[in-house]
């Protein structure tokens, strides 16, 4: 089992800054992926940077050079920092895990933060 802890979300004026964290039950380096996914309103939830297998990380096309993921291992915390938000990144933020229990990969999602971007 991973419980999944965000925070960070809010308020921002488009061209603004936000750090969205997620706090892991257990330790990262037992967790295959983590990451961050967002869900607009009438729109399907879509991934917007995860880490995979270690340190790949992988980036949605709308969000690259603007958005970045990081880690401190030794606080189990997934950080995404978004730089030059924009109306349009307005959404749910979901911190999501994907971890082994024995041979099954099992998905896990955080309660959700929202992020509102005004123009």
């Amino acid at each position: 089992q991973v419980q999944l802890v965000e925070s960070g979300g809010g308020l921002v004026q488009s061209g603004g800054s936000l750090r969205l964290s997620c706090a892991a039950s257990r330790s990262i380096f037992t967790i295959y992926a983590m990451g961050w996914y967002r869900q607009a309103p009438g729109k399907e939830r879509e991934l917007v940077a995860t880490f995979t297998s270690g340190s790949i990380t992988n980036y949605a096309d709308s969000v690259k050079g603007r958005f970045t993921i990081s880690r401190d291992n030794a606080k189990n915390t997934v950080y995404l920092q978004m730089n030059s938000l924009e109306p349009e990144d307005t959404a749910v933020y979901y911190c999501h895990a994907e971890a082994y229990g024995g041979t099954i990969l099992n998905e896990y999602w955080g309660q959700g933060t929202q992020v509102t971007v005004s123009s």
